[in-house]
């Protein structure tokens, strides 16, 4: 748990460094849609982050359901997230790596499918 708050706290770091640098460097280098794109990776990226401290501070998850959620968004900020900024602004053509982000996407709805999972299946 230790290791995947400290993860998430680094993660919601860079994630308000990149917000920054986006909102105020890139601006004037990038595209409306590009930007737009660029701002859509940071959100979903403060989304899960904040998913992630809420998962692995709960009490009524196990370690391992914690440790499972975990890597399934940290997965998902990787390739979704990642996969745009790589796009966006280090140049790397969409067409060359189009099945990285839907891949984040789908990390993203497996972690989510297992929290409904978990929820529903909880007796309180």
């Amino acid at each position: 748990m230790k290791r995947n708050l400290s993860v998430t706290a680094i993660l919601g770091m860079i994630t308000i460094i990149l917000g920054a640098f986006g909102s105020h460097m890139l601006k004037e280098k990038l595209t409306i849609e590009s930007l737009q794109s660029f701002e859509t990776a940071v959100r979903y990226q403060m989304y899960h982050v904040i998913v992630l401290l809420f998962v692995n501070m709960y009490s009524n998850f196990s370690i391992k359901f914690k440790n499972t959620i975990s890597l399934l968004f940290f997965i998902g900020i990787l390739l979704f997230s990642g996969s745009i900024y790589v796009i966006t602004v280090g140049g790397i053509p969409a067409k060359s790596i189009w099945f990285v982000t839907p891949l984040g996407g789908i990390s993203f709805i497996i972690g989510w499918l297992f929290m409904l999972q978990s929820f529903l299946k909880n007796k309180s």
